[in-house]
């Protein structure tokens, strides 16, 4: 019997505490977070409510249970330590410690890393902490840039040129912003073409790696909006995507490769847990956008909803560095995945608000809610999540379309994620940039 712990309670942690509790090998789930999920209470042993960055809550916990494995959800608990002090306690971790996390929570950090092992994939940057030197670098680039906040935001802390920033005085007031806070940050230049994911299960030594999906950022439908934690995303059957060749993707996975091992170089510590690229393809070849050291959400409910391996064998493989001798295969099945949040995401979100589903259905992943007198409430994050998969990825883009729209209350999700006007789109803007 393996007792499986996992941190968080969103709709990530929904796709991983399913893919443990179907596992062959004989499991106990227990959970940690702030608030009950019903969808991971039902699945759970026992589940402690607290903040999953008190790491001396979480490993005394551990300890009390007599856990075998944490698996860490959120970005959060990695910044804070929490797999140094659980390693430390003798208790395995699928997330990496702080000093390699690094690569998600330090926008420089990740950008020194990718230096160091394959520069060409790095854009044109610079770093600050003053306001001093910024404009000049602005009209360096052009007038084409993106800020960055050097840390942890939830996926808000970038702004775009031509986007969110309609001059540079807009970018100079954002960079101003930073500064008073006391928080330092990049300006880098701004490249153009289409984004993509990578993850990869990596034990230290070897990747193993998942099939390429493309998020949504922004809130609206037509790409418009503020950005957000990630509206939904899509996948192919054929783990590609439509404006990506053979080589580009081979090229992504070997540059999560060449980071891990950069990693484990710079550190002395093994990266074991997951390693998500964010990559983008431009006229100039494979480009890194940015590194997370954990699942992405939604991405996690694409990879983990067409699994064929057994979830947790992968996963005491990664504690254990036999990954290279593990089976990771995926079904070749397309996936849609898209979010319900409440009206005034991600700005001034609605919260406290009764929503109202079908909390035993399959395809369904909670996210940000809580159980309060038998009322499923929404808590102001991303509310909740379906997935659709089908061979055929427009079957699966109206299956996910449906799902969401039966979630009612004060909600909204993007309509076009998944769909054939928007992928074509994709596609026809990738063929002109490459000429």
């Amino acid at each position: 019997m393996k007792k499986v712990l996992v941190l968080g309670s969103g709709a990530r942690e929904v796709a991983i505490t399913r893919s443990v509790s179907q596992s062959s090998i004989k499991n106990a789930i227990f959970c940690i977070s702030k608030d009950i999920n019903p969808q991971i209470n039902d699945i759970c042993e026992d589940y402690h409510v607290c903040d999953i960055s008190d790491i001396g809550n979480v490993v005394s916990y551990s300890k009390e249970k007599e856990i075998d494995l944490v698996i860490v959800g959120p970005e959060n608990p990695l910044a804070s330590g929490v797999v140094n002090a659980l390693e430390r306690a003798g208790v395995k971790c699928v997330g990496p410690k702080k000093e390699v996390a690094m690569i998600e929570t330090s926008k420089s950090f990740a950008r020194m890393i990718v230096d160091l092992c394959c520069p060409e994939k790095n854009p044109q940057r610079k770093e600050f902490v003053s306001i001093g030197g910024v404009k000049n670098f602005m009209e360096i680039l052009g007038g084409e840039y993106v800020i960055k906040f050097d840390g942890l935001m939830g996926g808000k802390g970038v702004r775009v040129s031509g986007e969110h920033l309609k001059n540079i005085n807009e970018g100079l007031n954002y960079a101003n912003e930073i500064v008073s806070g006391g928080g330092k940050f990049l300006v880098e230049e701004k490249l153009i073409g289409e984004e993509f994911s990578l993850m990869s299960f990596v034990d230290g030594k070897t990747c193993k790696h998942m099939p390429v999906v493309q998020d949504h950022k922004r809130a609206f439908d037509g790409d418009t909006g503020p950005n957000t934690g990630g509206m939904g995303t899509y996948s192919f059957g054929n783990h590609s995507l439509p404006f990506l060749t053979k080589e580009d993707i081979l090229e992504a996975q070997k540059t999560n490769e060449l980071v891990a091992k950069q990693l484990l170089k710079h550190t002395g510590s093994p990266y074991v847990g997951v390693l998500y690229g964010g990559f983008m393809l431009t006229k100039n070849g494979v480009k890194v956008i940015e590194y997370n050291a954990r699942f992405g959400d939604p991405e996690a409910m694409n990879v983990l909803s067409i699994l064929k391996s057994d979830f947790l064998s992968i996963c005491i493989s990664l504690i254990e560095g036999k990954l290279e001798k593990e089976e990771v295969l995926f079904d070749e099945l397309a996936t849609v995945c898209k979010y319900v949040v409440p009206v005034g995401y991600p700005n001034n979100p609605a919260k406290g608000f009764e929503v109202f589903c079908d909390q035993n259905d399959p395809s369904l992943f909670l996210a940000s809610v809580m159980l309060k007198n038998q009322k499923l409430l929404a808590c102001g994050s991303r509310t909740a999540a379906v997935i659709g998969k089908n061979k055929d990825i427009w079957k699966a883009e109206a299956f996910s379309e449906e799902g969401v729209s039966n979630i009612s209350g004060k909600l909204f999700h993007r309509k076009d994620i998944g769909t054939k006007d928007l992928i074509d789109s994709r596609v026809k803007r990738m063929k002109e940039l490459l000429g």
